[in-house]
């Protein structure tokens, strides 16, 4: 797919032998690429693009610039607007048609972390999604654990995973071993799914956070005309506030976010126990399928 700085590299999935009217556009995080979504290793219980589609649901599953299969600018020239902008072509492609692909009636825009941010960027500005999922995101980010977890990032170039692809030396990536911290809780965390993680991590660039971070302040997600859902763990260092205070309940997480979203939105929330940053990768995220399926049955439909 055609972006302001290179090319997109997405894949639409739809329900077998179903039609389906609402699509899910699936854009990961900083550390990822589409694998978090279509998880390889016991995709029965980690996959969330096929749980989606066994329910009746088409996916697109799209990579930022410079993440996955995508093109890979100069580093330091991408920033978050140039995801929430390809997002944006993405939607009306899906609404038009996309690729030979029959229009669809509803597109539901889920992001994970920084794409939450995207994701409230492109619904505050355009007004053009059926709803928002929000992962992985809250207005209580806690930034000292939010500093240490960038403390464990390195240039890519100086990673094993990916020493000798000819990155541009200002792609960075998790230090080997630093994801468990970052992104897991260890009490919720099959050690065989944080080795793949590991295998799949993914670049990304800092300068790629400045204006996704803007997401998390007041004043942006109010402008939000569509429904919302917001799923955290109850883990998350980075997304539950100062001792996990934000996420101790779905009850808890509404309240505090409730303030910096319109009526319009419809707020949601959903808290997976135990869970770290990463809720697609915690051994109980089954709920959190359930979680995302009940909301999209009873607000947005298929």
């Amino acid at each position: 797919m055609p972006a302001a700085k290179g090319h997109l590299a997405a894949t639409l999935c739809t329900p077998a032998g179903k039609s389906a009217s609402t699509v899910m556009v699936l854009m990961s995080g900083s550390n990822y690429n589409g694998t978090y979504w279509d998880f390889a290793y016991q995709p029965q219980t980690y996959n969330f693009r096929e749980a989606m589609n066994k329910a009746g649901y088409a996916t697109l599953v799209a990579d930022r610039l410079g993440n996955g299969a995508s093109t890979h600018p100069a580093a330091l020239t991408l920033t978050a607007n140039d995801t929430a902008q390809a997002l944006h072509g993405i939607v009306q492609g899906l609404r038009r048609g996309l690729a030979g692909a029959a229009p669809f009636a509803k597109v539901v825009s889920v992001g994970h972390s920084l794409t939450s941010g995207t994701s409230v960027m492109e619904a505050s500005s355009y007004h053009d999604v059926d709803g928002v999922v929000l992962t992985g995101y809250s207005h209580a980010l806690n930034i000292p654990e939010t500093l240490g977890v960038v403390s464990t990032y390195h240039r890519a170039v100086d990673d094993p995973v990916f020493a000798g692809h000819g990155l541009d030396a200002g792609y960075l990536t998790t230090r080997p071993g630093a994801r468990m911290h970052d992104f897991f809780d260890p009490g919720d965390a099959d050690p065989a799914v944080v080795a793949q993680d590991e295998k799949t991590k993914e670049i990304f660039s800092l300068s790629e956070y400045p204006d996704g971070l803007m997401s998390t302040l007041p004043g942006m997600s109010g402008l939000i005309s569509a429904p919302v859902l917001i799923v955290d763990g109850g883990r998350d260092r980075l997304s539950c506030g100062t001792g996990y205070s934000a996420c101790s309940s779905a009850a808890t997480l509404k309240a505090e976010e409730a303030p910096y979203f319109a009526p319009a939105a419809r707020l949601r929330t959903f808290v997976l126990p135990g869970s770290g940053h990463s809720v697609n990768l915690a051994r109980n995220t089954g709920a959190y399928h359930t979680a995302v399926l009940d909301w999209l049955d009873s607000t947005v439909g298929h």
